[in-house]
C-alpha cells in the first residue's frame, strides 16, 4: 500500500519530467490517482507506463494540453487537441462546456484528435460539483465485437453520467459499453486471473479466458470483447452494441474524426498517435429547478432504491457511485493497493528520469 499523496506526487513527476507543463502535469495526476482513489484501479497508477509514459517516449502522444478552437457558438465549441494530453485537454472542454451551461442552460463542447483521457467519470464530477448535470462519452481503439460479429470493431466506449445529491457524493454511472474493457483485462493478468466466461470471444465465437493471451489476441485481432449484454441478442448484447455505436458516433461524426479502425494506432505497420475523439455535456440545473431542490429530490431516489426489498442473501443495495466513494473512505486510511508488477514499472520510470524523492 502507498499514500494516495505519495502516488499523486510520482505521477505529477513523471509527466513534468516528461515535458508536460507544470499545471497540464497536476492534471493528469490527479485524474489518474482520483481513479485509484475511487477503486478504479484499471485507470489509475497501473495505467501511467504502458499507456501514457511509452506513448509519449515512442512519440505518439505528445506532451501539450493546449488546443485549438476549431468552432464556437454561445452553447457549443468545437476543440483540436492535437494528440496532446486528453486529460488536461478533457478537464477543459468540461470547464468551457460548464461555462457555457452557466448562462446558456444546456452546452456541448466536443474534441478531435485528442488521446486517452483516463476515468470518464472524473469529468461528469466536474459538472457535479459546478450544480449541473454532466455526460461525457469517448471513442478508444477498437476492441468490441459488434453482436453476431467476432471482429474487433468499437471501442469500450463509456457513455457517463454524473449529477449532485444531497448525499456525500454524487451519482456517477461511469462503466465502458462493453462486457469489461482492456483496463479489465489488464488488472486480470497482473493478478493472473482468468477472465469470466463472455468477456471476450475468440474468432470462432467462443469465449476466452486466458487474460495475458487476450491481451496479446485484441492486438492481433484474434479476440473480441463483447458488448453489455454479452454475445449474440438472448442477453441483450445488442442494446450494449447499440450504445457502443452511439458513443462512436457522437465521438467522430460532430468532429469529422476517424473511427473504428481508423483508431488502432498502427498505419503502415508503423505506430501513430491514436486521433481519439470525446464529448462533453453539462446541463444547469438551475435553469429548471433550485439545485438543492434537484438534490433532494435525486437523494430520495438513491435512497429508496438501497432501502428496497433485497435479494436473498444480500443486505445491502449499492446506487452508482456509492461503492467509489466507499473505496476511498478506506484508501484514505490504509493506501492504495500496488501491484509488484506495476511497482517494478514505477521503479523503471523512476529511474529513466533520476527522480529521487518517490517515497518507495
Amino acid at each position: 500500500m502507498i499514500p494516495a499523496d505519495t502516488l499523486e506526487c510520482f505521477i505529477r513527476d513523471v509527466f513534468a519530467s516528461l515535458g508536460v507543463k507544470e499545471d497540464d502535469a497536476a492534471i493528469c495526476a490527479d485524474v489518474l490517482i482520483t481513479a485509484d482513489k475511487r477503486g478504479i484501479d484499471s485507470h489509475g497508477i497501473a495505467r501511467l507506463k504502458n499507456i501514457y509514459y511509452d506513448r509519449i517516449k515512442e512519440g505518439t502522444q505528445k506532451t501539450t494540453g493546449d488546443f485549438e478552437i476549431l468552432k464556437e457558438s454561445p452553447a457549443a465549441a468545437l476543440l483540436d487537441g492535437k494528440d496532446g494530453m486528453g486529460h488536461a485537454i478533457s478537464k477543459k472542454a468540461m470547464d468551457m462546456a460548464i461555462k457555457k451551461a452557466g448562462e446558456y442552460g444546456t452546452a456541448m463542447v466536443a474534441v478531435k484528435n485528442s488521446t486517452h483521457y483516463g476515468i470518464a467519470g472524473y469529468y461528469v464530477m466536474q459538472a457535479a460539483d459546478a450544480d449541473m448535470i454532466g455526460i461525457t462519452g469517448t471513442n478508444a481503439r477498437p476492441s468490441v465485437a459488434p453482436t453476431f460479429g467476432v471482429e474487433n470493431m468499437l471501442g469500450t466506449n463509456p457513455l457517463t453520467i454524473g449529477l449532485p445529491t444531497d448525499e456525500e457524493f454524487p451519482f456517477v454511472i461511469d462503466c465502458a459499453t462493453s462486457m469489461a474493457q482492456r483496463g479489465k483485462v489488464e488488472t486480470h493478468s497482473r493478478l493472473s486471473k482468468k477472465l469470466p466466461e463472455g468477456w471476450v470471444i475468440g474468432p470462432d465465437g467462443r469465449s476466452k479466458t486466458d487474460a495475458s493471451a487476450v491481451l496479446d489476441d485484441l492486438l492481433s485481432g484474434d479476440a473480441a470483447l463483447t458488448p453489455l449484454g454479452g454475445i449474440g441478442e438472448e442477453t441483450s448484447g445488442y442494446k450494449g452494441y447499440g450504445y457502443c455505436a452511439a458513443v462512436e458516433i457522437l465521438s467522430s461524426a460532430l468532429q469529422s474524426g476517424p473511427f473504428l479502425k481508423m483508431l488502432s494506432g498502427i498505419k503502415d505497420g508503423e505506430k501513430v498517435p491514436y486521433h481519439l475523439g470525446h464529448f462533453f455535456i453539462a446541463v444547469n440545473i438551475s435553469s429548471f429547478v433550485e439545485p438543492d431542490a434537484f438534490k433532494k429530490t435525486a437523494g430520495g431516489i438513491l435512497r429508496a432504491l438501497r432501502a428496497s426489498k433485497k435479494a436473498p442473501g444480500r443486505d445491502r443495495i449499492y446506487t452508482a457511485g456509492e461503492k467509489e466513494h466507499l473505496a476511498w473512505q478506506e484508501r484514505k486510511k490504509t493506501g492504495i493497493p500496488v501491484t509488484e508488477k506495476t511497482l517494478a514499472e514505477m521503479k523503471i520510470m523512476r529511474d529513466e528520469l533520476g527522480l529521487s524523492c518517490c517515497g518507495f
